[in-house]
C-alpha cells in the first residue's frame, strides 16, 4: 500500500514528494476538539435540545472525536443540564465547557464536571473598545482573573482570544503573554472569528505564536470564505496541536471548519491518521441533519447525498468497466470508507448507453441494440421534460413497450 493508494482511497502521489513535504511539522497526537454543541448551535435558527445534544455526543464518541465542547453553561439551564449529563455518561472523549472571561462563568462550567474550559476574551483593540465598550486594561484584568479561577478549579484551560487574526499582532501577543504570566493557560487558541485569514498566512502565524508562547496551539477557524478547513490543515501542518471543528461545517454565520474535510484530507492526502472510526463519518452527519434543519448541498464533498451517484454516460461507462476490478479509478475514495451509500448509476439527461445497460442488467431484462438506443432517447427526453432524474417507476414505465 502506498500513502496515496490503498484499498479504500486513491489520491495524488504528488502530495508526497520530498519538495512538498519538507516544511511539514505534523504532531503525532493531533486532537479534534468538536464545537458543534456550542459554536455549531450558534448558527442562526439552529437549536439542539438536551436529548439531541446527548445523542450527538454519543455518536461523536463512536466516531472517536477526541474532545467535545459540550456547551456554555451560562446560556441556559438546559445547556447546563446537557453538559452535566454528557459528563455523567463518561463517553470517552474529553468534555470541555465554554465561558466568557468571567469568574462566575468559570464556576458554572466547573460545577458541570467538565475536564477543561475554553475562555473567550475580545483581543482586537477595536472590538474591545467599540463592540464591548471596555478599556484594554479591563480586558486584561478579566482574562487574568478568569483564567486563574479556571486553574484553581483544576480545569485544563484554553485561552481563546476573539478576533485574534484581525488584532494588532504585537498587542495581541502581549495580551497573551500577560495572561500566561499573571493568569493561567494550558493552551492558546488562534481564533479566526470572521474567517479572514488566508491559507498561506497560517503557517507564519503558528510559527510566530509558538516562538512567543511556549504552550500548545489550538486552531479555531471560521468558513466565511470557504477556507476554514484548508486553513486548519495548513495550521496542523505547521505544528498546531488541536483543531476546533463542527459536524458538516455548522456554526456562526458561514460555519466552522468541517471535521469531515480535515480528517479525510489528512488521512488520504497527508498520511496522518487521527485514529477515528472513519466509517461513522457519514452516519454522524446524517444524524445531525436529521435532528435539525440543516440542509447541505447534495454534491458537497464527503457528506453530500449525491457524491456517489453517476449520471454522465461517459463516467457510467468507466464505472461499468472497473467496478469489479478497480472502482477507485472513478472516485478518490470508496463510499465504505466513510459509511456512505454505495455507488449508483442514475438516469437523467446526460445518461448514455452504459447507463441503459446498467439498468437493464439491474432489472434482469434484455432488449436488442436498436431498442436500447430508442429507450435511451426516451430516458433523456423524460428527464429533460421533468427537470429531474428518473426513478425505478419511470424506467419501468418506459421499458414496458420493449417487453
Amino acid at each position: 500500500m502506498e500513502k496515496w493508494l490503498s484499498d479504500k482511497w486513491y489520491t495524488s502521489s504528488w502530495n508526497h514528494i520530498k519538495e512538498v513535504k519538507k516544511e511539514f511539522k505534523f504532531n503525532e497526537n493531533i486532537k479534534i476538539h468538536d464545537v458543534t454543541l456550542r459554536d455549531g448551535e450558534q448558527q442562526a435558527g439552529l437549536i439542539l435540545s438536551k436529548d439531541q445534544k446527548i445523542s450527538l455526543a454519543e455518536k461523536m464518541a463512536e466516531v472517536g472525536i477526541h474532545r467535545i465542547e459540550a456547551g456554555m453553561p451560562a446560556v441556559s439551564k438546559q445547556d447546563s443540564d446537557a453538559i452535566k449529563e454528557i459528563v455523567k455518561r463518561n463517553l470517552g472523549p474529553e468534555i470541555f465547557g465554554f465561558a466568557r472571561c468571567m469568574v462566575e462563568d468559570v464556576k458554572r462550567a466547573a460545577d458541570c464536571g467538565v475536564k477543561g474550559i475554553v475562555i473567550e476574551i475580545p483581543s482586537n483593540e477595536q472590538m474591545i473598545k467599540e463592540a464591548y465598550g471596555w478599556t484594554l486594561e479591563k480586558a486584561i484584568d478579566l482574562s487574568i482573573k478568569a483564567t486563574q479561577a479556571a486553574h484553581e478549579a483544576g480545569l485544563y484551560t484554553v485561552f481563546f482570544p476573539i478576533d485574534m487574526t484581525r488584532a494588532n499582532i504585537d498587542w495581541v501577543l502581549k495580551l497573551v503573554e500577560k495572561v500566561a504570566s499573571d493568569g493561567y493557560m494550558d493552551a492558546l487558541a488562534i481564533v479566526d472569528t470572521v474567517g479572514g485569514l488566508a491559507p498561506h498566512t497560517v503557517p507564519y502565524l503558528v510559527d510566530v505564536v509558538k516562538s512567543r508562547i511556549k504552550k500548545p496551539v489550538e486552531l479555531h477557524f471560521h468558513d466565511d470564505f470557504g477556507l476554514g478547513s484548508a486553513n486548519s490543515i495548513m495550521g496542523l501542518a505547521a505544528g498546531a496541536d488541536v483543531v476546533h471543528t463542527t459536524i458538516s461545517a455548522a456554526g456562526e454565520r458561514a460555519g466552522n471548519a468541517s471535521y469531515e474535510d480535515i480528517a479525510m484530507s489528512l488521512l488520504t492526502m497527508y498520511d496522518v491518521n487521527l485514529g477515528l472510526n472513519y466509517s461513522e463519518i457519514y452516519p454522524l452527519s446524517q444524524l445531525f441533519r436529521s435532528l435539525v434543519d440543516f440542509p447541505v448541498r447534495r454534491n458537497r464533498g464527503i457528506i453530500g447525498e449525491d457524491i456517489f451517484k453517476i449520471e454522465s454516460g461517459i463516467v457510467a461507462g468507466w464505472y461499468q468497466n472497473v467496478k469489479n476490478s478497480n472502482p477507485l479509478l472513478v472516485s478518490p475514495f470508496l463510499p465504505q470508507l466513510i459509511g456512505h451509500n454505495n455507488t449508483e448509476i442514475v438516469l437523467g439527461k446526460h445518461s448514455g448507453a452504459p447507463s441503459i445497460d446498467y439498468w437493464l442488467e439491474k432489472n434482469n431484462v434484455k432488449i436488442d441494440d436498436k431498442d436500447k438506443v430508442e429507450l435511451l432517447n426516451k430516458v433523456k427526453l423524460k428527464a429533460y421534460q421533468n427537470n429531474r432524474l428518473l426513478d425505478e417507476n419511470d424506467f419501468n414505465e418506459l421499458l414496458k413497450e420493449y417487453m
